[in-house]
């Protein structure tokens, strides 16, 4: 669109995000602090600039805060009155809610109609949204209609699922790729996906033609075109020659078992350590649990200079040198003394 000579409208819900858009929760959405917000909202702008570039002749960020924090009670309830309870609860999470006996508290109600209203204050034309926010932007087209506005056309894109094969993509399922998310990184997530998932991530995340994915669909070679996309993500946001060099570092590493030469480097005071106290100092708390670092040595997942450790009380002596150290496929350190 941008190309085209279009202005792009990011619009920041900071205001709206104090309710949470309950759709796909069986539940109320926990309420987020405004300081968290604040962080939330620059880290989404820049992550929209990534994308979207800083031309203010084609792209411009809104919040909307902006209509949202001066309005009057008496303004809140003139826009209630444009839609019905009926209305607003054949939507399917609250039909679902309703039926297994669980509560909708009326905030959660209003979402649609404040989301309905944020394309009034922008008197869009045109928006782009994931397909489960359809019922919230068709409202927004009768919301135009009632302040005698065009409706606005609306698009949706594709929810594909996360990384692991499951659910939507979610940074508190850690099941997602993130724009921000360093090259190597994307790379080394893209190459996790379940085989099925790489016709999908073509389609929806590259601009390879879709014949061109067809014909992928056609042969059986799932690593060579789980490289292919991984490469080709990589190139869209960093780069070719980035995305070339960590196709090859991805190679290397993985396909010859070699231990990268950049792993990170850990140091611990003591000449000696359990095995579990090792791993546990190479991931931060919010990263995984002590549960999750159990597991992954129940699993068989952790070596320690090639060789699989899965008792956690296991003592190992540490060096100036550094012990490497293998978690699961994605993640080397050393760790030293």
């Amino acid at each position: 669109m941008q190309e085209l000579g279009h202005k792009v409208i990011f619009l920041i819900g900071n205001f709206t995000t104090q309710i949470g858009d309950p759709t796909g929760k069986n539940k109320t959405r926990p309420v987020l602090s405004p300081n968290k917000i604040n962080k939330n909202t620059k880290k989404f702008m820049d992550q929209a600039k990534m994308i979207l570039g800083n031309d203010s002749d084609l792209m411009e960020i809104r919040k909307n805060s902006e209509w949202y924090d001066d309005m009057s009670a008496k303004d809140l309830l003139s826009l209630m009155s444009k839609t019905t309870h009926n209305q607003l609860v054949s939507r399917e999470m609250f039909k679902k809610r309703l039926e297994e006996g669980k509560f909708i508290y009326e905030h959660e109600l209003v979402y649609p109609i404040l989301q309905s209203y944020d394309s009034v204050a922008l008197e869009s034309d045109l928006t782009i949204i994931g397909s489960d926010q359809l019922f919230n932007e068709m409202m927004a087209r009768s919301f135009q209609e009632k302040f005698d506005q065009k409706p606005q056309v609306v698009i949706t894109t594709k929810i594909t699922p996360g990384i692991d094969g499951g659910k939507k993509q979610s940074k508190s399922l850690d099941n997602y790729i993130g724009l921000n998310h360093s090259p190597r990184k994307k790379f080394g997530r893209l190459m996790s996906i379940p085989d099925n998932l790489v016709s999908q991530y073509f389609k929806v995340y590259t601009s390879v033609p879709i014949n061109k994915i067809e014909e992928m669909e056609q042969e059986l070679h799932p690593m060579k075109y789980k490289l292919a996309l991984a490469e080709e993500i990589v190139k869209r946001y960093h780069g070719k020659e980035i995305a070339k060099k960590e196709r090859e570092w991805f190679s290397k590493t993985f396909s010859k078992n070699e231990f990268p030469e950049d792993a990170p480097e850990i140091h611990l005071e003591n000449s000696e350590a359990t095995a579990f106290d090792i791993v546990r100092a190479y991931f931060p708390q919010n990263k995984k649990s002590n549960s999750d670092i159990k597991r992954l040595f129940k699993q068989g997942a952790i070596s320690f200079e090639n060789k699989k450790i899965k008792d956690i009380k296991k003592t190992i002596k540490l060096s100036k040198e550094g012990l490497k150290v293998k978690i699961g496929k994605k993640d080397w350190f050393k760790v030293k003394s």
